[in-house]
């Protein structure tokens, strides 16, 4: 582990993963047993133990093989905030990931950019979170089909250019979750649509595509097979995928700024991503 002035960080593992459940329900975030089982299998979950070994802090890194690390679910319970607890937290993810001669990379709320800025985080994509329900319809749009397990490996490649490394272990665990709600353009494949089942909502991303309106045909099979309420998180760039939401009485729920400490670059194509996966994931 790297330096901290909280020496009782420690990793995190399963066995703690009611503890972590509890610390995201207690914020009100969306996350589920099986997102902090995948940080916890394919990356590190750093925590906080109270006196009976529950964790009251959590911080999460999940390593891409393109020199960077995603840095997410720093997690403070209520009663023990104000100890710069979770400061101390995430200092230490970064040490650890600057050990490893990674960019640290994170989405922030504006209560965290506010912590991260000083830290030497920069910004690098505007992004907000729009809420609304889904419409429940039975057969996807014209210039869509179902995602299959064979179609993974290309999508696996067309999401690596958009986001910068290659990440099938996530989008292969996303089309297992929910491959209902998973889709790709036809007849050939240039962009797709993923989700998850949420612990308040389902999570709609990534959506990846050649331009606006493939994304809105993608996003449109995704919403269309969607029972009940959905949150996405959209580049802001992207007026027309706005206005389609809008017009599905979608609402804002609040931004988010994808930074990287001190880098302001993005590692992949801007002009592909619609919809990240989420700011756990990136």
């Amino acid at each position: 582990m790297g330096s901290t002035d909280l020496p009782q960080i420690r990793l995190l593992s399963e066995r703690d993963l009611p503890g972590c459940v509890a610390l995201s329900a207690e914020a009100g975030w969306n996350q589920t047993a099986d997102d902090w089982t995948l940080f916890m299998r394919r990356g590190t979950v750093l925590g906080v133990p109270d006196s009976g070994g529950h964790p009251v802090a959590s911080g999460a890194i999940l390593p891409y093989p393109n020199g960077f690390a995603w840095i997410s679910m720093v997690l403070v319970t209520a009663p023990r905030r104000r100890e710069r607890i979770g400061t101390g937290i995430l200092e230490t993810c970064c040490a650890e990931i600057a050990g490893k001669n990674f960019v640290a990379m994170l989405d922030a709320t504006p209560a965290g950019e506010r912590v991260y800025r000083p830290l030497g985080f920069e910004p690098v994509l505007n992004l907000t979170r729009w809420q609304g329900e889904g419409g429940d319809s039975i057969s996807a749009p014209a210039g869509t089909r179902a995602m299959s397990a064979a179609d993974i490996a290309t999508v696996t490649e067309i999401d690596a250019t958009a986001f910068g490394a290659e990440r099938r272990f996530l989008l292969e665990s996303l089309h297992n979750r929910a491959p209902q709600l998973a889709h790709v353009t036809e007849p050939k494949i240039t962009g797709f649509v993923l989700a998850r089942p949420g612990r308040i909502a389902t999570q709609i991303g990534p959506v990846v595509a050649s331009d606006e309106e493939e994304a809105a045909l993608l996003l449109r099979a995704a919403l269309d097979a969607v029972r009940g309420p959905v949150f996405l998180d959209v580049a802001d760039r992207w007026a027309e995928l706005r206005g389609n939401l809008q017009a599905r009485g979608f609402t804002v729920q609040r931004p988010f700024l994808r930074m990287g400490l001190k880098r302001s670059a993005p590692f992949g194509d801007p002009s592909r991503l619609f919809v990240v996966a989420g700011p756990e994931f990136g």
